[in-house]
C-alpha cells in the first residue's frame, strides 16, 4: 500500500496505555518525536521493556527522564545464558526504582532457541520467584513452549496471584485458557491485524474484555495498514480497532476496559 493511501491514525476519546514496547530500539525516529506522535493520538502512558543486561539501565534512564514512561527489569529468554547471580542482583536492585512496574520480559522461546532450554527454564523460574519476593507483576514471553510455560507458571501462580501479562499472545487457545484461569492478562498487538492470524483472533474472541491489554511491541510487528514501516506506540489505535471488531464492542468500550486493565496490572 502506498503511503498516500494509508489511513490517518484515528484518535479516540478514551486515553490508551501502551503496555509493551522497546523505546531504546528506535531506528529512524528520535525518542522525543516518537513520544510526541504517541501523545498526539491519545497515548497517555507507555511501558518500555527490558530484555538484557545491556538495557536494564537504559530503560530506567528513559523512564526517569519522561513523566509518561515507565519500565521493567528482566532478562528475555534469548539472553538466558547470560543469567547469573550478578545479573540477578542487578535486576533486583534495578527493580527498586520508582519507575519500574514489573519484572520482564521473561519467559521461554523454543521457536528460535537462541539460548539453551535449561538456561531458559532457570532464568524464568528465578525471575518469577524474584517478582513474588518484590511483589511486582510479570511480563511473560512464550513461543512454541506451551507445555513448559504452563508447568512453570503452575509452580508460581499461587504466589503471583495472576499479577502479570502474557505479552504478544500467539500461543494455543488451551494455554490462553490456563493463563486466564490463573488470573493473567493477555497482551495483543499488531499481529491481530495480520491476514494469516486467525488463530490469534480466535484467542482474542475467547478472552474476556476484562483481561485484555494493548501493546505494540514496537519497533516490531507493525499493524495493518502500516506494515513495512517500523512500529511505534502511535499505531495502537489500529490495534484497538481490530480488537473491538473481533469482540463486537464499541471502540470506546474496548478502550475503557483496556485502560482499566492496564492500570490494575501496572499502576
Amino acid at each position: 500500500m502506498s503511503q498516500k493511501n494509508r489511513r490517518a491514525i484515528p484518535r479516540f476519546s478514551t486515553p490508551i496505555v501502551e503496555t509493551h514496547c522497546h523505546l531504546d530500539y528506535l531506528d529512524n525516529e528520535t525518542l522525543e518525536s516518537t513520544l510526541e506522535a504517541a501523545f498526539e493520538v491519545g497515548i497517555e502512558r507507555i511501558v518500555t521493556i527490558s530484555v538484557s543486561a545491556d538495557n536494564l539501565d537504559q530503560v530506567r534512564d528513559i523512564a526517569g527522564s519522561h513523566a509518561a514512561v515507565w519500565c521493567t527489569q528482566g532478562i528475555h529468554p534469548h539472553e538466558a545464558e547470560s543469567w547469573s547471580d550478578g545479573l540477578y542482583q542487578r535486576v533486583k536492585t534495578g527493580a527498586s526504582d520508582e519507575n519500574v512496574v514489573a519484572i520482564g520480559e521473561i519467559g521461554l522461546d523454543y521457536y528460535y532457541d537462541h539460548a539453551d532450554r535449561g538456561a531458559q527454564l532457570t532464568a524464568f523460574d528465578e525471575q518469577l520467584a524474584l517478582a513474588h519476593e518484590l511483589s511486582l507483576p510479570v511480563v511473560i514471553h512464550t513461543r512454541d513452549a506451551d507445555e513448559d510455560t504452563r508447568a512453570i507458571l503452575a509452580n508460581h501462580s499461587s504466589n503471583l496471584n495472576g499479577r502479570g501479562v502474557i505479552h504478544s499472545f500467539t500461543s494455543s487457545l488451551s494455554l490462553a485458557e490456563f493463563c486466564l484461569e490463573q488470573g493473567f492478562m493477555l497482551g495483543f498487538n499488531g499481529i491481530t491485524t495480520f491476514r494469516n492470524a486467525d488463530n490469534v483472533r480466535a484467542v482474542v474472541d475467547a478472552t474476556p474484555v476484562e483481561r485484555i491489554v494493548l501493546e505494540t511491541d514496537a519497533p516490531y510487528l507493525t499493524p495493518v495498514p502500516y506494515r513495512g514501516r517500523s512500529n511505534a506506540p502511535c499505531y495502537l489505535p489500529f490495534i484497538a480497532e481490530k480488537l473491538a471488531e473481533v469482540k463486537s464492542l464499541p471502540i470506546e468500550q474496548l478502550l475503557e476496559h483496556a485502560r482499566a486493565n492496564s492500570y490494575r496490572l501496572f499502576f
